[in-house]
């Protein structure tokens, strides 16, 4: 079989949408046994405040990876911005292995780097220094120690404040910053960078001051959200491309 690999993110997953969650389960089923691995580059889920929260939505996409990896296909999941606490618990009930981000990725003869994509957004200082509270290890520690009903009220306050932040926010303060995303071609020494969070697909090319194996540019593959409609990435091993597919009615 010749090597394919998909890249999904930024599904939001709540049950408020269950025409996403069936998108996401229609998509899992069509591709099963079809493609070598699956990437999920962070916000698989709205929010998340623990694995161990009891969710029918949960519970329900947890047994849709399990068979999608049953049937063939390695899973990887990546935190996002909105769902930073899922851990090795639900991981497991997926059979989906976490990895952290810059991920390299190895593909024909190179590597791409797998981003979420808000660490690209350098302009929005607030939102950067929110993200290094809550990625504290010990601020993750000590909030997962306090009772479900704290830790909900907490995640209906944050997305609130979200909410009202990013609607006073100009939009190019939330989108990447392309200084950012030289220093990260840059940085890897990769010329492929691959990510999600802002919700603008779209393939970049990246002028780069220096050659990386030769060139002086790179790309940048940016997935959508799935919202009005569903989005994915797929490599053949060598290059990628965007999909773009209805949602389930």
């Amino acid at each position: 079989m010749r090597t394919r690999i998909l890249f999904i993110s930024d599904l939001h997953l709540e049950p408020a949408r269950p025409d996403i969650t069936r998108s996401l389960l229609q998509f899992l089923a069509d591709n099963a046994g079809r493609c070598d691995a699956l990437y999920v580059l962070g916000d698989l889920f709205e929010v998340w405040i623990g694995d161990d929260e009891e969710s029918a939505l949960a519970d329900e996409v947890a047994s849709a990876f399990r068979a999608f990896a049953a049937a063939g296909s390695a899973v990887f999941l990546l935190h996002g911005n909105r769902d930073f606490l899922i851990g090795t618990d639900y991981a497991a009930r997926c059979s989906a292995s976490l990895i952290n981000e810059p991920w390299r990725l190895p593909l024909g003869a190179s590597e791409v780097l797998l981003l979420h994509g808000d660490t690209l957004c350098t302009d929005d200082v607030d939102y950067l220094a929110f993200r290094q509270q809550v990625r504290d290890p010990a601020w993750q520690q000590a909030f997962l120690a306090r009772p479900l009903s704290e830790r909900q009220a907490f995640a209906r306050q944050a997305r609130e404040q979200s909410r009202v932040a990013t609607a006073g926010k100009a939009m190019t303060i939330m989108d990447v910053n392309p200084a950012a995303v030289e220093a990260a071609l840059l940085g890897s020494e990769l010329k492929t960078l691959l990510h999600g969070h802002t919700h603008r697909p779209a393939v970049h090319e990246v002028p780069l001051p220096r050659a990386i194996a030769g060139s002086h540019s790179g790309q940048r593959i940016v997935l959508g959200s799935w919202d009005e409609s569903g989005w994915y990435a797929e490599s053949d091993g060598t290059t990628i491309h965007l999909h773009q597919f209805p949602l389930q009615a």
